[in-house]
Parts: structure tokens; C-alpha cells; sequence
């Protein structure tokens, strides 16, 4: 196995995980997800959203098979579209810490983040794939 596959196995199951484990809370309605939420201002469905997005960007992480690749590129830059997000969100309204999680929340986003921008930097020939490039004419 070579190394990029390696590191990118890796960053696509630390991304995965993380979301994943955040799931529960979003679906069942936690106090913590729901405090979170409705200081966004955006509870219940910004809640239900979220972690519906992040259950696909984990499973597209994941997915096995032929087109593997094309599916870790869609899932790292779905994961890096959320987690720009909840970064934003904790910067300008929530704060780094958010109920004394002592900013765990946080640092699990900026993880998400970075595990994905590494996933499309290896995967940076699929990425082109999916970017329609019309050439210049003059």
C-alpha cells in the first residue's frame, strides 16, 4: 500500500468517525445539539440538516468500490463545506467553547476540516475530474 493511500485512509476514517459520533446527538435531539442549534437560530431543522449531510459526507468517506475515489472527493468536500461552517459558526456566535466543552467541538471541526482539505489535495486528479474547464478562445 502505498503512502497517499495510507494517509488518506486514514484521514477519511478520522473525518468519518467524527461526524458519525456527532450523529446521535443531532438525531435525538440532545440538549447539547439542541442548545447549539437554537442559539444559531436555525433549530430543529438546521439540527436535522446538519447531521443528515454529515451521515452522507461519512458514508461517501467510506464507500467502497470501483468509483472510490470519485465518491472519498465528494464526501472530503462535503465534510470541509460543514465543518467551514461549524467553524464559522463557533468564531462568530457559539465561541470555541460551547458549554464547557472546553472547545472539544471545535477542535473535532478544525479536525474534519483538515482531514479533508488533505483528502482533496490527494485526490487532487479526481477533483479536476468533477471541475468542468472550458478551455479559452480567442
Amino acid at each position: 500500500m502505498k503512502v497517499n493511500q495510507i494517509i488518506s485512509w486514514i484521514c477519511r476514517l478520522v473525518a468519518a468517525v467524527i461526524m458519525a459520533q456527532t450523529l446521535f446527538f443531532k438525531f435525538t435531539a440532545a440538549p447539547e445539539s439542541v442548545h447549539i442549534f437554537s442559539t444559531l437560530g436555525v433549530e430543529p431543522w438546521g439540527r436535522l440538516a446538519t447531521g443528515t449531510f454529515e451521515l452522507i459526507a461519512s458514508l461517501l468517506l467510506l464507500w467502497p468500490g470501483r468509483y472510490q475515489s470519485v465518491t472519498t472527493v465528494l464526501g472530503a468536500g462535503l465534510s470541509l463545506g460543514l465543518m467551514v461552517g461549524a467553524i464559522g459558526a463557533h468564531l462568530t456566535v457559539l465561541g470555541i467553547e460551547s458549554q464547557g466543552d472546553g472547545g472539544q467541538l471545535f477542535v473535532y471541526a478544525v479536525t474534519v476540516a483538515v482531514a479533508a482539505i488533505v483528502l482533496l489535495i490527494i485526490h487532487w486528479r479526481q477533483v479536476m475530474l468533477l471541475v468542468p474547464i472550458k478551455p479559452n478562445r480567442l
